[in-house]
């Protein structure tokens, strides 16, 4: 038996009954990612293995005395801008690329009680900002599917190509405008993102803070149904956290869609989707209507203005966030610098990337004087527009489906100097993040040998609905979608 075959639940099966041990699991994760990863796929910017081992062995102690978690001994990855106390936390930056935090992350917390197990962090788009992680500052990370020649989507392109590519049973991403459910569409696995609040985001390096969110990237549906639970519930240490309770999301995993009313909203689908993309879709959608779902079309017209909101929302609370990198505090500062400003310049110049640096030059112009109202102010105004055309689909439909990308995943290089046609990538999952809702996407198929994702959107704290429609739909096409085989360079 390949231990890395194995999803999160399986693994948790095969440890609660003695048959492996967690210390075989992490090796065998880590031999793989030895043989794998580093000039091959790329998804690891740090591995832990000996902060992993300890941790394995700890879990297999654990067991002896008779203890149990919901992940004891499961390794996991997470995105690289999650906060680990004294493991390296870079957001794929060279202004960070020294920075070790002296605390955990809520969440990092919560999967440690949780008995999972360390196994390294994972590469992305520099801060977050990117769908494609090649704007990452040390190096892209390549798509496990076809010939390593692809993009895994981003910014959390790192945590689904390790999934991927089975370099981790499991892994957390942050999704701000679709980077969770974009790299788990083109790279073929499940990627939740949360209702805004479900999950804290305490310890998570900021991007844009109303838009962030974490979640998980797995195999399949079951796994990601665990995961949540695992990582949702109120923390006070995060003021947007929800103060409400975590119902048992394996529980909604029934398979029964009967009398459950799923809407399509028309504006998803777009101009320039690849017809290999929306016949997947449709033909997801009918095997829906199969299992009993009843499927209507919908309008959310003010979507079409969402990309325009979202470049400048994100752009503008980047550019607050960002401040606080300046050569002072902590992370790179310019060794050459004369005065506190030349320190200034030259440390966000070098230590920046160009995609940094050119959100931060949007939200800056976008928050000047004279032209907030005109763009920033207005923006938001589109935002509430969108939220409540939302708000009105889900009084008649329980969840909507719709594309998680317009594409499958393209070539590395292919858009990396035309902005916009990168920001088209996530013109069908922006406006899930400007309402706040949880959507999830999971593959339904492929295209030109390439995964296509479904994604499915629910009202707001309705994740069980979400979970249900997609294992229902995973169990009919006969379970989730088998992984690339990958060999090692010779």
């Amino acid at each position: 038996m390949d231990l890395t075959d194995l999803t999160a639940l399986q693994a948790l099966d095969e440890l609660r009954k003695g048959s492996i041990s967690s210390e075989d699991l992490t090796r065998a994760y880590l031999d793989r990612i030895d043989r794998l990863d580093k000039g091959l796929v790329q998804a690891y910017v740090t591995v832990t293995p000996e902060l992993a081992l300890e941790q394995a062995r700890a879990a297999d102690a654990r067991r002896r005395a008779g203890e149990d978690g919901p992940l004891l001994g499961v390794p996991m990855a997470l995105k690289d801008l999650v906060l680990t106390r004294d493991v390296r936390t870079t957001c794929s930056s060279k202004i960070l690329k020294n920075f070790v935090p002296v605390e955990d992350a809520t969440i990092t917390k919560k999967l440690y009680a949780a008995g999972a197990v360390l196994l390294g962090k994972t590469n992305m788009d520099e801060f977050a900002m990117g769908s494609s992680t090649e704007n990452s500052g040390f190096f892209p990370t390549r798509n496990p599917w076809g010939d390593l020649s692809r993009v895994p989507g981003g910014s959390s392109g790192g945590s689904a190509a390790a999934v991927a590519a089975k370099l981790a049973p499991f892994s957390i991403g942050s999704d701000t405008g679709g980077s969770i459910r974009q790299p788990a569409s083109l790279c073929g696995v499940v990627g939740m993102k949360p209702t805004y609040g479900r999950v804290s985001r305490y310890g998570l390096v900021a991007f844009a803070s109303s838009l962030d969110q974490l979640g998980p990237l797995t195999a399949d549906i079951a796994d990601c149904a665990l995961i949540s639970e695992v990582i949702a519930g109120h923390d006070p240490l995060d003021s947007t956290s929800l103060d409400t309770p975590v119902p048992r999301y394996l529980d909604a995993l029934t398979g029964d869609l009967k009398g459950v009313r799923l809407g399509v909203p028309k504006e998803y689908f777009v101009d320039g989707m690849e017809p290999g993309v929306e016949a997947s879709i449709r033909a997801a959608i009918d095997v829906l209507r199969g299992l009993g779902a009843e499927i209507g079309e919908v309008s959310l017209p003010n979507s079409d203005y969402g990309l325009a909101a979202y470049y400048i929302i994100a752009p503008a609370e980047c550019s607050a966030n960002l401040a606080r990198y300046d050569g002072v505090k902590y992370g790179y500062s310019a060794p050459d610098a004369e005065t506190v400003w030349d320190d200034y310049y030259k440390t966000r110049g070098r230590g920046f990337g160009a995609e940094v640096k050119r959100r931060i030059m949007l939200g800056t112009y976008a928050l000047s004087s004279g032209y907030y109202d005109a763009y920033y102010l207005k923006a938001q105004k589109i935002r509430t527009l969108i939220k409540q055309d939302f708000d009105q689909a889900f009084e008649r439909y329980g969840a909507l489906l719709a594309p998680t990308s317009p594409t499958v995943a393209f070539e590395i290089g292919a858009k990396v100097d035309d902005p916009l046609a990168m920001y088209l990538n996530d013109v069908c999952t922006i406006p899930v993040n400007l309402a706040g809702l949880p959507g999830l996407s999971l593959p339904c198929g492929l295209s030109e040998g390439l995964p296509v994702g479904l994604q499915v959107i629910g009202k707001a704290l309705g994740e069980e609905t979400v979970l249900r429609v997609a294992h229902a739909y995973e169990q009919a096409r006969g379970g989730p979608l088998a992984r690339p085989e990958l060999a090692a360079a010779s």
